[in-house]
């Protein structure tokens, strides 16, 4: 089975419960957008995923290919083919993006086997030309001093040298111009194809635009409460969040 798998998950965090009863499946090659308002419990959603320690799954399952990964620390997930792209990237100082991306590269070859270092710089120039990322990245310390679209294009850098099977990107548009957001964009277009599932967490119909999903879900109090395809989330940009809303009060006092 090559999909990731959510059943009835219940996570919380500093005792508080944030996603209650979420079910969902990510097929590979499948573009999957969550769009929900703020508090919704998206980020949670892709912190529990990659194992954060602060977040606490109560019930549920997290499948991977059929594999239940909540007992992985979050290294083990991330070699077991899973990848978060953060929000909020964090900078590293004094760890050039050579030495780290190539340390997760590293990280992720078998016991004995070496990452031959000219084909590690070839495969590192190509992805980075790709994504429009000057050479002199490379010596500059991960994300310090950059700017937010620069730590961005940094984030699917990373992702397009580890090529995981399942791809979590957490409002990868926050902070971005149009001009940055347009290369972002290119780059996860360029890296979709039958072996990568992803998972876009958005507030805004503009990045989907750009990266076009193949479903939408809408996230509201923890669970998911409808969904659709790309045209859900025009119909989210011209109506807002309060109709659905509306629409689970209607229900609930049915």
């Amino acid at each position: 089975m090559n999909s990731l798998v959510i059943k009835d998950l219940h996570a919380s965090v500093a005792g508080n419960e944030i996603v209650r009863g979420l079910s969902l499946e990510i097929e590979r090659g499948k573009v999957h957008a969550i769009m929900g308002p703020n508090g919704s419990g998206k980020s949670t959603l892709a912190k529990v995923l990659s194992g954060h320690p602060d977040y606490e799954v109560a019930s549920g399952e997290i499948l991977m290919d059929g594999v239940d990964i909540r007992e992985m620390e979050p290294d083990e997930r991330s070699r077991a083919g899973l990848f978060l792209a953060f929000q909020y990237p964090m900078e590293i100082p004094g760890v050039s993006n050579a030495n780290f991306i190539r340390a997760a590269v590293q990280a992720r070859l078998g016991e004995g086997e070496e990452l031959d270092a000219t084909e590690f710089y070839g495969r590192l120039y190509e992805k980075m030309d790709l994504l429009e990322i000057d050479r002199t990245f490379t010596s500059r310390a991960v994300n310090e001093g950059f700017s937010g679209g620069e730590k961005k294009r940094n984030e699917i850098l990373q992702m397009a040298m580890l090529e995981p099977k399942y791809a979590v990107l957490d409002e990868t548009d926050s902070g971005l111009d149009i001009d940055a957001l347009k290369i972002v964009a290119n780059g996860v277009n360029t890296l979709r194809g039958p072996n990568l599932g992803i998972l876009l967490i958005t507030h805004y119909q503009r990045l989907l635009n750009y990266i076009v999903p193949d479903y939408v879900h809408v996230m509201v109090n923890g669970r998911i409460v409808r969904e659709g395809g790309k045209e859900l989330a025009l119909e989210l940009e011209e109506r807002g969040y309060d109709w659905i809303k509306d629409e689970i009060s209607e229900a609930a006092t049915v």
